[in-house]
């Protein structure tokens, strides 16, 4: 009989304790888990987290917790980021369409809080959650309090903002993607209420950036903003407090450098005011928000306030009952992300700016 080596036999113990202690967890599967934001149920009964920064929470007992966690299409790859004990911490990297354990540990016995986001807009694809395994895991639903739904654009969603670790230029398009520091989210955390991020890169409420279409008022009854999505969103699974629209960046750009007609400000105003009504039959108590671009600037940017209040005007006019419509005007911005997009530090300057002009919106809506 071979002598079995103090090193081996070291390590048959240690794998042996990790088994026991993986079979002796408790298990929360993707149906028990109570998400914001768009997502669903799959045939395969995991958690499709569809929508930027949409997120669900958990808590555990004990030092480690593992979630496994599987990108929707094979060969490809998405993003999660997390937060412990109400404390960010990082993005983790998610490849195939296979279910992975990924492991979050933490220094600290006890119980703790665990926040799951996506990190990625719609566009990416979807991050798929199949079961959570710890000691004394139990959902957390969160609190009953206002939600803000922000609908946007690249901007909205956090897209090319957080070149930490893949610099600008290198890398795919969401591989600077960070949902949860996007301006929207910070705001929302700043002011303690829930929030939702329907926001897609490149689209505008006519037009997108370097193309005709698709435009948001197409894509955003449909789960995924895909333009041949055969999913549709169910806009009763939430009502918003407040709907804050951020939308025409890309409606009055001059695209990639392609053929483009010039801006049709009438055109603009008028599918704006259709979509607002849109937005208003879905969520009829809402208070509706509209918000100017900090990235246009000098005369398209005065031209872009223009359309905006015209479209407040329309609006309060058509529904004279209801509370007013809500505006705000960025500073103007040089962004420091990747391809002209703000970065993570211009989010929270956004955010800082926007926190005043929400906290007034929420106060008046009690």
């Amino acid at each position: 009989m071979k002598p079995i080596h103090l090193l081996a036999l070291g390590s048959l113990i240690l794998y042996a304790q990790l088994c026991s202690a993986t079979s002796n967890a408790d298990t929360l599967y993707a149906s028990q888990l109570q998400p914001v934001g768009r997502t669903f149920i799959n045939n395969n009964q995991q958690l499709a987290l569809i929508s930027s920064a949409a997120h669900f929470s958990f808590s555990f007992t004990g030092t480690s917790c593992t979630i496994y966690l599987a990108a929707d299409n094979a060969g490809a790859y998405n993003y999660m980021q997390y937060e412990m004990d109400g404390v960010y911490q990082k993005r983790i990297r998610i490849t195939g369409n296979a279910p992975a354990p990924v492991v979050i540990t933490t220094a600290k016995t006890g119980k703790h809080t665990l926040c799951i986001y996506k990190a990625t807009e719609a566009h990416t694809g979807a991050l798929l959650v199949t079961k959570i395994a710890a000691n004394g895991i139990a959902t957390v639903k969160e609190p009953e309090r206002p939600l803000i739904e922000f609908i946007g654009n690249s901007i909205t969603c956090g897209a090319a903002a957080d070149a930490s670790e893949i610099p600008c230029g290198t890398g795919q398009y969401h591989d600077q993607h960070n949902g949860y520091m996007a301006y929207g989210p910070s705001v929302a955390r700043a002011l303690h209420v829930s929030y939702m991020v329907s926001g897609v890169s490149g689209i505008g409420i006519y037009r997108t950036w370097n193309r005709e279409s698709p435009n948001m008022p197409q894509v955003y009854d449909k789960l995924d903003f895909q333009e041949q999505g055969t999913r549709t969103w169910n806009f009763a699974t939430r009502q918003p407090a407040i709907v804050s629209i951020a939308l025409g960046t890309n409606d009055i750009s001059r695209g990639d450098g392609t053929p483009r007609a010039s801006f049709d400000s009438a055109r603009f105003v008028t599918d704006y005011i259709a979509f607002v009504k849109k937005v208003k039959a879905h969520y009829p108590q809402a208070r509706i928000a509209l918000l100017s671009s900090p990235m246009v600037k000098n005369a398209e940017g005065e031209l872009l306030k223009r359309c905006i209040a015209a479209v407040k005007s329309e609006i309060d006019a058509a529904y004279p009952n209801n509370k007013p419509v809500a505006v705000f005007y960025f500073a103007p911005m040089e962004p420091h992300g990747c391809t002209g997009h703000p970065n993570v530090a211009d989010h929270r300057i956004m955010a800082a700016q926007l926190k005043p002009f929400f906290k007034k919106l929420l106060k008046n809506n009690r």
